[in-house]
């Protein structure tokens, strides 16, 4: 039995790299099958952020943009008057309406 360590050692000692290979491959069957720090649920992760951060920022553009219509109805009567006249299919005496559907 000892010499068969004996040749072992010096084999492993030849070749150094394959410790060296076998702990690579360790790390990277961690890195892939390890769940909490496993590559694919990390790109899942930073795709799913993707996701959000282009939807906050479709969000934030369409408040801006119903910010400024509220403001206007605020600012003005004749703003106000004409959305009513829009949603409530209305008219004045001088104008034709057209509804499109």
């Amino acid at each position: 039995m000892g010499k068969r360590l004996k040749r072992l050692n010096l084999l492993v000692r030849r070749r150094s790299h394959l410790t060296l290979l076998i702990i690579v491959g360790v790390i990277v069957l961690l890195l892939f099958f390890n769940d909490d720090t496993s590559l694919a649920l990390n790109l899942k992760y930073q795709n799913e952020i993707n996701r959000l951060q282009n939807e906050i920022k479709l969000n934030r553009d369409s408040a801006a943009l119903y910010r400024e219509k509220r403001l206007s109805v605020l600012a003005g009567r004749d703003e106000l008057e004409r959305l009513a006249r829009e949603r409530f299919n209305m008219q004045k005496n001088t104008e034709d309406v057209y509804v499109i559907k």
